[in-house]
């Protein structure tokens, strides 16, 4: 459904953040990216949406191609109309409006698509469908976004996301700030979507644990290039995503001195 074939991608012209990256996030399934901070995971997002075009960034190699059509380099609005969503980083709802006048908001921009097909199987709107999942929302949709709680925030930039018909969700650390129980209730949400709903997801995570438990297909990544991908059951049984992404191995106590000069040599590094 969507592939990035071997893209780099470039900002200000000079500055490679990209390196090759290759991956295929297919139809109906949910696919993580899982890597440490700045290794490149939300540059792959802008690079699929368009949205690196307004920091002055590029694909300047390779390709990506949303149901074989290439798309690399287009503007935002083209590829969110193509049915391609993507919920931020740190949610950025409009905080003055209500719940509800937010996710109206984001069903102006499905608004077309919606006429052609209802967003839920069982034909019903996608604002009902929103408040199925959601049922907190419907609780809560006069209150202003800004008064929201974290939690309530996340379940209303995905629910504005489903307002727009997506196709395809993009998830850019949708557990960014929240409480262990909070983020484990968002993924079990996620989870309902892609089971329920069809929904395809590509989810971009820092908590590997989560993403791992919730994908059935992983990559991980490294300073702009991914250096392992698999079956997530795979990827949760390699000692080097164990020890340095789920924290399992390697966990006995040393001293400072030890853990200073301690380096494990990964296998993709050797």
């Amino acid at each position: 459904m969507l592939t990035v074939n071997n893209i780099e991608v470039v900002y200000w012209g000079t500055i490679l953040v990209l390196k090759g990256v290759s991956l295929t996030v297919p139809e109906g399934k949910i696919t993580a990216l899982i890597g440490a901070n700045g290794a490149g995971k939300t540059t792959t997002l802008k690079a699929i949406t368009g949205l690196v075009r307004l920091e002055r960034g590029e694909v300047t190699r390779g390709s990506v191609e949303f149901e074989s059509r290439r798309i690399e380099n287009r503007a935002p609005e083209d590829t969110s109309r193509l049915g391609i969503v993507m919920v931020r980083e740190g949610r950025r709802l409009f905080e003055e409006l209500t719940a509800e006048e937010n996710l109206l908001v984001g069903g102006a921009l499905g608004k077309r698509r919606r006429r052609e097909r209802p967003h839920h199987r069982d034909g019903t709107s996608s604002l009902d469908a929103v408040y199925e999942y959601f049922p907190r929302l419907r609780e809560r949709r006069r209150i202003r976004a800004g008064y929201l709680s974290g939690g309530e925030q996340q379940m209303l930039a995905i629910g504005c996301a489903m307002m727009a018909s997506p196709k395809v969700l993009l998830l850019d650390e949708p557990s960014l700030g929240l409480a262990p129980l909070v983020a484990r209730e968002i993924f079990g949400l996620i989870h309902r979507l892609n089971t329920e709903a069809g929904m395809t997801v590509f989810l971009v995570e820092q908590n590997a644990k989560m993403a791992l438990e919730l994908a059935s297909y992983g990559y991980v990544m490294e300073n702009g290039k991914i250096v392992l991908d698999g079956p997530t059951a795979k990827l949760r049984e390699d000692a080097d995503v164990e020890e340095f992404y789920l924290g399992i191995r390697g966990a006995e106590r040393r001293r400072f001195t030890d853990v200073k000069s301690y380096k494990r040599r990964k296998r993709w590094l050797a």
